[in-house]
């Protein structure tokens, strides 16, 4: 339930007094910490148990949402960006695996994929709640309501995490060895994507349309300021976006027989999102800012899930989350170099900061499009593309 969801732009701008292009070098810095701080809290759920980790997590988002809205300085900003990163960073992998690892217990691995949707679905249905009541509380009692009862929530989760039950892990597993995890990851996953033209072009279609339909989640309260839609619908709009997001992820099958395909699916998303963005440069009438803002969040921010049967099949069982691990690791860090010259250009003028989205989403839809081969269901198996592939690393089966 994130009840800052809907008004964080706001937050920042009419409360903390900062540009946009403070705005993204503070996500920029909390996608860098996110990134750096997997080492020290795998190391709590090594020690402690993932079920105590994804806890502890709700406990440290009540200690960072009141520490942002004491006062609208930077330096306490960037701390509270550190505080909600290592709230990532416990939650990341932690949840997934203690969902996978309870299914193989089970012997139900096979329900993975319908599971791990429905998990997203849940978590978006979530930040629905949470948006509308957060865009409500902001518009009646002002913008730091919101973020101060945000530890409410946060607290409610830690408690119900205490009730989970810990599924067994293998010993001696990647899980008691996370510094080692990291490395692997690093010189490992990575490594392995470069090495393999396959999964290389996944990953680059997967994160290079990602990245620019990420922009999105920014730049809609601008746009919708600019459209003089009051701040108290901001949460409407942002429970809108996410209502289409999980109809993407719970009609996903219907869709492919729709459109002829996963394929003509994969390649719709990433061509209509920078659409939606060169509509939003062109005009600031309300409906047509509502269709361009529901266009690329819908579209662009569900297409993840689309490629999770192809990375899937082309990566052994044995490497697995390391890789998967890595595409996780490159979305990020794609994240964190784009966010700063987003903010320059929103600074600069909107519909100009909306056009240079649309134009770099269309280059990244032609020119990082995987191929036809990478994405077909019939494929060949894992093993005969990716066999040469060795090591136990990450059976943990973390994000």
């Amino acid at each position: 339930m994130h009840l800052f969801a809907s008004i964080a732009v706001p937050f920042y701008r009419e409360w903390g007094g900062l540009s946009f292009t403070k705005i993204l070098l503070i996500q920029a810095w909390y996608m860098a910490w996110s990134f750096l701080l997997e080492v020290p809290t795998g190391a709590v759920a090594d020690r402690f148990g993932r079920r105590v980790s994804v806890s502890l997590a709700g406990v440290v988002v009540a200690v960072a949402a009141p520490v942002y809205a004491l006062i609208p300085r930077l330096p306490v900003f960037l701390a509270g960006e550190v505080l909600f990163a290592t709230a990532m960073a416990l939650m990341s992998g932690a949840d997934e695996a203690l969902v996978y690892d309870s299914l193989k217990a089970l012997g139900r691995e096979a329900e993975a994929t319908r599971t791990m949707s429905m998990l997203e679905s849940w978590k978006l249905a979530g930040i629905v709640l949470g948006s509308l009541s957060g865009g409500f509380m902001a518009g009646a009692w002002g913008l730091r309501i919101p973020m101060f009862f945000q530890c409410v929530p946060a607290l409610l989760s830690s408690g119900v995490a205490l009730t989970l039950v810990e599924p067994p892990r293998e010993k001696g597993g990647p899980d008691s060895a996370s510094a080692r995890r990291y490395l692997v990851i690093l010189s490992g996953g990575l490594g392995q994507l470069r090495r393999h033209p396959v999964l290389r072009a996944l990953t680059l279609d997967l994160v290079s349309v990602g990245t620019i339909s990420w922009l999105i989640l920014w730049s809609w309260p601008p746009q919708l300021e600019r459209s003089g839609i009051p701040i108290a619908f901001f949460g409407v709009v942002h429970s809108a976006m996410c209502l289409g997001q999980i109809a993407i992820l719970s009609r996903q099958h219907a869709l492919e027989r729709m459109f002829g395909g996963i394929i003509p699916l994969v390649r719709i998303t990433a061509i209509v999102p920078p659409l939606g963005y060169m509509a939003l440069a062109a005009t600031s009438h309300p409906a047509a800012s509502l269709a361009g803002i529901l266009l690329v969040s819908v579209l662009g921010l569900s297409r993840g899930p689309l490629f999770s049967g192809a990375l899937n099949r082309h990566i052994a069982s044995e490497e697995r989350a390391t890789v998967l691990s890595a595409v996780s690791a490159a979305r990020t860090l794609a994240i964190a170099v784009v966010y700063p010259v987003a903010g320059v250009l929103m600074d600069l003028s909107l519909p100009l900061a909306f056009a240079a989205f649309g134009i770099s989403g269309l280059l990244a839809a032609v020119l990082g499009a995987a191929p036809r081969t990478a994405l077909e269901p019939e494929m060949g198996t894992p093993s005969n593309l990716v066999g040469s592939i060795r090591g136990d690393q990450d059976r943990s089966h973390r994000k």
